[in-house]
């Protein structure tokens, strides 16, 4: 029996126990029936194909009650992954998953740095998913920083986007004559929509890809140019970052590239832009 012939529910049970083996070293019915809310029966059963299809990943511990990570452990049904285990933790931190919908077990002390709030309310999110799906121009009334009251406007939304603080929609404004980014926690109110037939093809900086080579900023001693490295998992002292051109200013200034890298101390920018943007960094001028 291989991945594609077992159901989806059973399958992914499967890989919550190897989860738990990877990441925690032992795994009972207990955190089946507590996780996925099934029977006994139905945690035992799950624990008993474990062992016949992946034979030799771990073990009954009779003392603790509970199975066990094998010496000879390797994955079967999971590609181990230390960024799915930290979202999780980020997620729990920021309250957007309850703890009973985590994979995680015990859970180690961890702190993350607040951010404040940003309200989307699930109507409005509803509405513009709505519109994207059925290809419709929807009438919001929306907050600007350019005017001090929320107008209406309408605005045919074909996607979302994330900027590492705030979620977008990227649509067509009929107002702007233009594709620009909405913000969704702005939306204040929708009261009307209809049939659009504007193109999402046409929105050419959000089908264009912008590559980005960052580096270790030059003026950093070796040492510290190497933790750079480590930090952003660089090959061979950089690395590229594959952007499309419509979040290409949310991702410089989230980085710190969206100013004069000069303008701070190299310990407190420790990055530098080589290529695919504005830097006096530029490939093959790199200053030694």
């Amino acid at each position: 029996m291989n991945k594609s012939e077992l159901r989806w529910g059973v399958e992914r049970r499967l890989e919550f126990i190897e989860f738990r083996l990877y990441w925690e070293g032992h795994v009972n019915r207990g955190d089946l029936m507590e996780v996925f809310g099934v029977s006994v029966n139905q945690a035992s059963t799950d624990l008993n194909r474990y062992l016949e299809l992946a034979p030799g990943n771990m073990a009954y511990d009779k003392s603790e009650r509970t199975y066990v990570r094998a010496d000879g452990f390797a994955p079967k049904f999971l590609e181990p992954d230390a960024g799915r285990y930290l979202s999780q933790l980020r997620l729990l931190d920021q309250g957007i998953v309850e703890r009973s919908d985590a994979w995680l077990g015990s859970l180690p002390e961890f702190e993350a740095s607040p951010t404040p709030a940003r309200g989307v309310d699930a109507p409005i999110l509803r509405s513009v998913l709505r519109a994207i799906e059925n290809r419709e121009a929807i009438e919001v009334r929306y907050q600007s920083m350019s005017q001090p009251e929320p107008a209406w406007r309408w605005i045919a939304p074909h996607a979302l986007g994330f900027d590492g603080f705030r979620w977008h929609a990227r649509a067509w404004c009929f107002k702007d004559e233009s594709f620009k980014d909405f913000l969704l926690s702005r939306i204040l109110k929708d009261r009307a929509r209809k049939p659009s037939d504007i193109d999402p093809q046409t929105d050419s900086d959000w089908h264009k890809k912008v590559d980005l080579v960052v580096a270790p900023h030059p003026d950093l001693s070796d040492a510290q140019q190497a933790a750079v490295a480590l930090d952003y998992a660089m090959k061979n002292g950089r690395t590229t970052l594959s952007v499309r051109s419509a979040m290409l200013y949310y991702t410089l200034r989230r980085l710190g590239l969206d100013t004069d890298p000069s303008a701070r101390a190299p310990k407190d920018q420790q990055i530098v832009l080589l290529k695919g943007g504005t830097s006096r960094f530029l490939e093959g001028d790199t200053p030694r």
